[in-house]
């Protein structure tokens, strides 16, 4: 079956650009975010993904929004069929994030002008999204390949653009984005324990962390 070259590609948002860096959330329910996602809107992060894995992160997605600033995207990941897909998107999420590749969800992504960060592992994969449509293309997971491998898909895909996920550490932020990455996506390393009764003020510190990483970054491009 011949591939639907996407001419409507979203970009990445201003929020991404500036701070590169997707925060992933996966609680027992979608009631246990909103102090989470307080503590790292207010750190410094601006790019927060609710994962369809935690129920009640749709319904619950509106009311989750109010509660950071507009310069926060707020996004939805863990999708992996149109349904999920159409859902996030009349809830309002700013991006959307898959685990696998599926190209008809990234056109549905394009046609609405929502940035999408599909997930693949291979090089015919990962190939595969870029050229449907994709904001960037999401490494999942990771830590299987190694900061490397973005050299190495730039090779024949000199123009791809990636988001490494699954397994990344925050020492493994810097080593990523100088290897060529658009963004990181850090889940459990940054939010560690905060939804099953861990300290909040000690994920603030890890965010703080962060962020301190980012700055660095960009003073050093």
């Amino acid at each position: 079956m011949a591939l639907r070259a996407s001419t409507s590609r979203t970009f990445p948002s201003s929020a991404l650009l500036e701070f590169p860096l997707i925060a992933v959330l996966r609680a027992p329910h979608a009631r246990n975010y909103a102090p989470v996602v307080r503590v790292l809107a207010a750190a410094g992060i601006r790019s927060i993904e609710l994962t369809l894995s935690t129920p009640g992160t749709v319904e619950l997605f509106a009311e989750l929004r109010q509660l950071i600033p507009a310069t926060v995207d707020l996004g939805v990941g863990t999708i992996t069929n149109l349904n999920q897909a159409e859902l996030a998107l009349e809830a309002g999420a700013d991006f959307l994030v898959t685990p696998t590749m599926n190209v008809d969800l990234v056109h549905l992504a394009c046609d609405r002008g929502v940035p999408v960060y599909p997930g693949g592992l291979t090089p015919t994969e990962l190939h595969q999204g870029w050229t449907a449509g994709a904001t960037a293309v999401k490494i999942f997971p990771a830590s299987t390949v190694g900061v490397d491998y973005v050299g190495q898909l730039r090779g024949p895909f000199p123009d791809i653009q990636i988001i490494p996920s699954g397994g990344v550490n925050l020492d493994d932020v810097l080593p990523w984005l100088r290897a060529g990455a658009l963004a990181v996506s850090v889940g459990g390393p940054l939010i560690g324990d905060a939804f099953t009764g861990g300290s909040l003020n000690e994920m603030k510190k890890r965010a703080d962390r962060a962020v301190q990483l980012i700055a660095s970054h960009r003073s050093a491009s």
